[in-house]
């Protein structure tokens, strides 16, 4: 038997999904047990399947998302791994955020694998959101490294500044702990949104390589 709270955040991700005009909530189910959101179906593009996973993230009350959907895509849009892989180095070199000559590409069945080493996470991000909208593409595995380049204190102090910033952050809920380029969150929000946005605040920060999101979600 489904819970109400199982049963009231489904609904809720249902809605949310048919208010994404870049999605057709038709094709996407939606299951809910403890908080936890699965969805299934297909999608025609790499970029739909992530765009369905963050909405449903944004939901109060969702605690995790267990993401199982396929990508089918159109007949016209399936290309090679040479023509995808052409477009990924065309539109690298024209991207001025990143040193093209610091990325190497790989692609196999349609699956993009990144290397190489950036600066910034701003750098690695942008990298994969532009990928992500090709057509062709089914995955993206980021696997970018960011050399450090500020001390484990600097950073420490940048991300709490940051969380003091935000308007829809409780920074005093959240703790920061830096080691090298590494960072990790503790404590507590009150929707998956906030505890994504808390991590996204960490990544910005200068130097920071990994991020450790150990913050809980307590709707």
């Amino acid at each position: 038997m489904i819970k109400t709270e199982d049963s009231e955040i489904r609904r809720k991700v249902i809605a949310e999904l048919d208010w994404d005009p870049s999605i057709d909530p038709s094709a996407v189910g939606v299951a809910v047990k403890d908080g936890v959101v699965t969805l299934s179906g297909s999608v025609i593009s790499y970029w739909q399947k992530k765009e369905a996973e963050r909405v449903s993230k944004r939901v109060r009350g969702v605690k995790a998302v267990a993401e199982d959907l396929t990508i089918k895509l159109p007949g016209a849009a399936e290309r090679s791994d040479t023509d995808i892989a052409h477009s990924v180095v065309s539109g690298l070199r024209f991207n001025v955020a990143v040193p093209p000559d610091r990325i190497q590409v790989t692609v196999e069945n349609g699956w993009v694998t990144l290397e190489g080493e950036v600066e910034w996470q701003h750098q690695k991000n942008t990298v994969e959101y532009a990928i992500k909208y090709l057509m062709g593409v089914k995955g993206v595995t980021n696997s970018i490294t960011i050399k450090p380049r500020v001390s484990a204190a600097d950073v420490k102090a940048k991300i709490e500044n940051a969380f003091a910033r935000r308007a829809q952050l409780d920074a005093n809920q959240i703790k920061v702990e830096s080691t090298d380029s590494k960072v990790i969150l503790r404590g507590s929000v009150h929707s998956w949104d906030e505890r994504e946005q808390a991590e996204q605040a960490a990544w910005a920060a200068p130097g920071v390589s990994k991020v450790e999101n150990n913050v809980m979600v307590n709707p």
